[in-house]
């Protein structure tokens, strides 16, 4: 039961995770129609900001809540704005073009930030600061660290701002008509550009802070760290129905759930493996996913 629990646990944090990077893949998916495969760099992007950032802090002595927060802002800010300069430059001038098209662009773009992120910051993985991250609470072979209870309270945090803005919020209403009807949200006074804008920084934002849990989880980055976490959350946000948010919550807590459970009672080897077998599973049976793609109220 203990060693049940343990991956109770360790599952929720990790679902957590793929919960935030499956919020950006179904946002921009619900609001134009693309599957955005640049959005995993986003990810790793952040978690590079977050141990540059955080380890000059912790050299200059700055408290840990700080050490956090500080970093955790700067790379959310900062990968908003890098998504907003790649949906203007690699998405935006083909909006009218073939699905094909957009597509073959975000693959490209892919590419190009994980070939840049190599160029700048070096292929070896960056170590975070291992200072924050030690401690924890046991319970008898039951340990839950510091580093986990940071992770699901910062999720829950973000998963219920992001509600909030998405339904509480002139700019989330703006959102939803937007991805149900752009001609006639523009007819009523709502610019789609700006919106469609302000939902590739939002999504951004939440891989950012997706990509500093990781690294400081696991100690460290690496360039190319983008792209596995990147297609599970792609499969999360299938799984829950792609273009609903609540729907990639779902999706991303239950993909972190089987892949924790299959690794500890079947094999760690083919952890990875459980997340495409789900894909493939939910496009052949259920392809609109456990909420459907096209429930309005719940749609971005």
């Amino acid at each position: 039961m203990e060693y049940f629990i343990q991956q109770l646990i360790n599952g929720i944090t990790l679902g957590s995770v793929y919960a935030l990077i499956a919020l950006g893949y179904t946002m921009v998916y619900g609001i134009i129609q693309l599957i955005n495969f640049a959005h995993g760099e986003f990810f790793a992007a952040g978690g590079y900001v977050g141990v540059i950032f955080m380890s000059y802090l912790v050299s200059q002595g700055a408290p840990a809540w700080v050490c956090l927060s500080g970093s955790l802002i700067l790379a959310m800010a900062y990968c908003a704005m890098l998504a907003v300069a790649v949906e203007k430059v690699a998405y935006k001038p083909l909006r009218n073009s073939s699905r094909l098209s957009v597509l073959l662009s975000a693959l490209g773009m892919s590419i190009f930030l994980q070939n840049g992120l190599m160029l700048t910051q070096g292929v070896y993985d960056k170590p975070y600061p291992t200072e924050l991250t030690q401690g924890g609470f046991e319970l008898g072979n039951v340990m839950l660290s510091y580093m986990q209870l940071f992770i699901v309270s910062l999720t829950a945090f973000l998963l219920v701002a992001l509600n909030v803005l998405v339904f509480k919020t002139r700019i989330g209403k703006a959102m939803r008509s937007t991805a149900q009807d752009k001609v006639m949200s523009a007819l009523v006074g709502i610019n789609a550009n700006r919106t469609i804008s302000i939902t590739f920084a939002i999504g951004a934002s939440l891989a950012a802070a997706a990509g500093i849990m990781v690294g400081l989880y696991y100690g460290s980055v690496r360039y190319d760290m983008g792209f596995v976490p990147g297609i599970k959350a792609f499969a999360a946000a299938v799984l829950g129905g792609i273009g609903n948010i609540t729907g990639a919550m779902i999706g991303g807590f239950i993909i972190g759930m089987v892949e924790i459970f299959a690794a500890g009672y079947i094999s760690g080897e083919y952890k990875d493996v459980f997340a495409f077998v789900i894909l493939i599973a939910v496009l052949y049976f259920r392809p609109s996913g456990i909420m459907g793609e096209n429930v309005d109220d719940t749609r971005v």
